[in-house]
């Protein structure tokens, strides 16, 4: 059996706040979003480790990230924070192989928006209202063993427009009860690398409680995860698979500079 390494990081700052509101979400999440999650995603092909934005290099040292195949991010108010030089190295990574799974409020993660090239903006409304999830991709190795609709009975609203690329899969689409609609779980591929964003996970409610959710998170890792990540993408010049005879107009001159 393969074994995947699996990441997840998280900003860890609502749980820790010393405010009323940090007193309700430690009741949800004692030790941290991102611990409760290792614990409750752990399966016998998953190695879990779980970080955060405080730690060492931003929790994502080398020999962390280094040794990752697929990395979980959950961010909300501290994005501005994360250094551009760990999002150049998590992009690298993505590139070479790795998997991104991308939570909630991380869609205005860097790291996020580097890999769509938009700005990922959408429309929200915080007023605790249900949300039905509808499967619109049942085929897709993420939506497997989930059902056709499920409820969350209490969630932050995400609405349309979402300004991502449409090259995205769309697996799982949202209803709000206030009457929004919303992409709330797209597929993407980036190079040799895989993406999949997932909404559902607000910190004041027990989202990541829900098995649903938690069967959702483990298909998408598995989905995500690569064969192999490569130490270098680029590709060599490959030979011809046929005797090229048609006379080359740039034979007598230096093109090595366009491919710089």
């Amino acid at each position: 059996m393969k074994m995947i390494k699996v990441t997840i990081w998280n900003e860890y700052r609502h749980e820790q706040a010393n405010s009323p509101l940090g007193e309700y979400i430690r009741q949800i999440y004692p030790n941290g979003l991102h611990r409760y999650l290792a614990e409750h995603l752990a399966e016998d092909d998953l190695e879990i480790r779980a970080v955060s934005l405080d730690e060492p290099e931003q929790g994502l040292p080398d020999e962390i990230l280094n040794n990752t195949d697929v990395l979980l991010w959950w961010g909300h108010c501290a994005h501005a924070e994360v250094k551009d030089e760990l999002v150049d190295r998590i992009q690298a990574r993505i590139l070479h192989g790795m998997g991104l799974i991308v939570l909630h409020s991380g869609h205005l993660s860097k790291i996020f928006r580097r890999m769509m090239g938009t700005a990922c903006r959408l429309r929200w409304r915080e007023e605790g209202e249900k949300e039905r999830i509808w499967v619109v991709s049942p085929s897709h190795p993420i939506a497997q063993g989930i059902p056709e609709t499920f409820v969350l009975p209490n969630h932050e609203m995400y609405g349309e427009p979402f300004d991502i690329p449409q090259d995205g899969k769309i697996v799982f689409m949202s209803w709000f009860e206030g009457g929004n609609v919303f992409r709330s779980g797209v597929a993407f591929e980036r190079d040799a690398g895989k993406i999949f964003y997932f909404s559902p996970g607000h910190e004041t409610f027990p989202i990541y409680h829900d098995p649903i959710i938690q069967r959702i998170l483990k298909n998408a890792i598995r989905w995500a995860a690569p064969q192999q990540i490569t130490a270098d993408r680029i590709t060599p010049q490959p030979e011809a698979l046929e005797k090229i005879s048609t006379p080359n107009p740039l034979a007598a001159l230096d093109t090595s500079v366009l491919h710089k």
